[in-house]
């Protein structure tokens, strides 16, 4: 099944997808990699709140590289998600609802991804350019001087994913082989 999703979104927003269902998803979306999530954990152990709002947010694993002139963003393809999973059950617990990147997740993120209801979607790697078409703006909110790394606010149309990690514990990187196999 295909969805159309607008963030912020709610867990009845989410409820209806499963894994291998498709996403296009529009509103804001924020980025951040290892080095943005270690310091919002930093945040969060000081007491701190997040530089931008995480209840039914999304959050894509992306350093996406300098645009070209007349260009919003440049290529903006996804970075392995499992360096985000030390971080990943914290952020869900506190409202995150959707995490986008590639790649497998750990038994902690998949438990929490459960237990929030949330989803964790994959972007199409290798195919940055495709990506980065959905962005109609861009805005560095915070730590610039991670460069490719800071967390930035991204306002996206139709935004191409695929659900992995469904609210109901589906996974489609232990689904979608099994049923190839079975089908041979």
């Amino acid at each position: 099944m295909q969805y159309k999703l607008t963030t912020p979104v709610t867990r009845e927003d989410l409820s209806p997808l499963r894994a291998g269902d498709t996403v296009l998803l529009s509103g804001v979306v924020y980025t951040a990699r290892d080095a943005a999530h270690k310091r919002m954990m930093e945040l969060l152990d000081a007491g701190q709140p997040l530089p931008f709002p995480v209840e039914g947010s999304a959050i894509y694993y992306v350093g996406p590289t300098p645009e070209r002139p007349g260009q919003i963003i440049g290529s903006a393809g996804p970075t392995t998600s499992g360096r985000m999973d030390p971080y990943s059950p914290r952020l869900l617990d506190l409202g995150q609802a959707i995490m986008i990147g590639k790649g497998a997740r750990n038994q902690a993120v998949r438990e929490a991804v459960v237990r929030n209801g949330a989803v964790y979607l994959a972007a199409l790697g290798g195919a940055g350019a495709l990506m980065a078409d959905s962005v109609r703006s861009l805005e560095v909110i915070c730590w610039e001087d991670l460069g490719c790394e800071a967390v930035r606010k991204l306002v996206v149309k139709n935004f191409p994913l695929t659900v992995i990690l469904d609210p109901y514990g589906g996974n489609l990187y232990e689904s979608g082989p099994a049923a190839y196999l079975a089908s041979l």
